[in-house]
């Protein structure tokens, strides 16, 4: 079992960047492929990335190709996600996830949450 907290959220205007941190308070990363959703009311969980287990592999979502990565330090037992040019649009509830499964992709694969951390972009 692994507990995750997500940080680094804000308020950003738009063009700029930030740098979101999913640590686990309690067990290890390194066990879980790892991803990052997002959600804004009324909307559904969204992908945003995925990395597997020793960062060898990564996944993002078309539309965030380019601007996001992902990547992870298993030492330091943290996940993280730079998101360069941030658009009004990228503002959402962002959430890390651990998966014991081979999908990156789905939500219905992850297996622990974090709380997630607020990210808004003015325009």
């Amino acid at each position: 079992q692994v507990q995750l907290v997500e940080s680094g959220g804000g308020l950003v205007q738009a063009g700029g960047s930030l740098r979101l941190s999913c640590a686990a308070s309690k067990g290890t990363l390194r066990n879980y492929r790892m991803g990052w959703f997002r959600q804004t009311p009324g909307n559904e969980r969204e992908f945003v990335a995925g990395i597997s287990w020793n960062g060898g592999i990564t996944r993002y979502a078309d539309s965030l190709k380019g601007r996001f990565t992902i990547s992870r330090d298993n030492a330091k037992n943290t996940m993280y996600l730079q998101m360069n040019s941030l658009k009004p649009e990228d503002t959402a509830l962002y959430s890390c996830a651990a998966s014991v499964s081979a999908s990156l992709v789905y939500s219905r694969d992850y297996d622990y949450w974090g709380q997630g951390t607020q990210v808004t972009v003015s325009s």
